[in-house]
């Protein structure tokens, strides 16, 4: 008798032959060896016609099963230190319960865990990755979706694409004055009074150009101790004061 099986379920030997005791509703404590046998060689054989490598330890165990199933055939029964007749599927009835034990135990704090994870709490990563996952549904939308918010939709990305396309103009203006011709322009009216005030020089023609232009040209002047500063009464005033000529002894 054939029969399919999703390999992928089975985690190890004793998981397989779990699934066979509960598929054909056998009693653990007397499991037809030889009906066990026959199926777990028949799902390793399976194994390597899908050229899927065998683990280790399902080798092993079909080993240990055929080596039970020939015990069993003996014509006589192995006997223990009390005349009792030994069961050779007792160390592996043993075993399948210890493990189903504590895989009913395994199964019950997964749910426990999968439980405590659907809960809503701060730092819930499981439902955080759900909705960050989460595909959005554009059919149900498209369906809310009317001629008016096209055309408005439209409209707004195409006044997007307009800005973008528009290249920055910037206008350059070039402005009629330079730091040597303001040098000149300080030194003449120096040159008939010893001292003028800053505010004079603004007072010539108030433009915010022309005074940085000044100033700029004083500062530079000042450098050259061509002039000095005297600090004036008043807000932010001072003189620009000529410089005397060293006399050489």
């Amino acid at each position: 008798m054939s029969f399919e099986i999703k390999l992928p379920l089975f985690e190890g030997p004793f998981d397989l032959m779990l699934f066979f005791i509960e598929r054909d509703e056998l009693d653990i404590y007397d499991i037809p060896i030889s009906k066990i046998t026959n199926d777990f060689l028949d799902y390793v054989h399976q194994m390597e016609q899908m050229e899927m490598e065998v683990a280790s330890d399902f080798i092993l165990f079909a080993a240990t099963l055929m080596k039970i199933k020939s015990r069993m055939l003996l014509p006589r029964p192995e006997l223990n230190e009390e005349g009792e007749e030994v069961d050779p599927r007792e160390e592996l009835i043993r075993n399948l319960l210890e493990y189903k034990k504590y895989k009913s135990v395994i199964e019950e704090l997964a749910s426990m865990e999968e439980e405590e994870l659907s809960k809503q709490k701060r730092g819930n990563i499981v439902e955080e990755l759900k909705t960050l996952s989460k595909v959005d549904d554009v059919d149900a939308e498209m369906q809310d979706m009317d001629l008016y918010k096209l055309l408005k939709v439209f409209q707004r990305t195409m006044a997007k694409m307009a800005s973008r396309v528009d290249e920055t103009k910037h206008t350059v203006i070039q402005y009629p004055y330079t730091i040597a011709q303001q040098k000149e322009f300080v030194l003449e009216k120096i040159s008939f009074r010893n001292k003028v005030p800053f505010a004079e020089f603004i007072s010539i023609k108030p433009d915010k150009i022309f005074v940085i232009y000044t100033f700029l040209a004083i500062l530079e002047l000042l450098q050259l101790s061509l002039v000095t500063i005297v600090i004036g009464d008043g807000f932010n005033n001072f003189w620009v004061e000529k410089t005397e000529p060293i006399v050489a002894e």
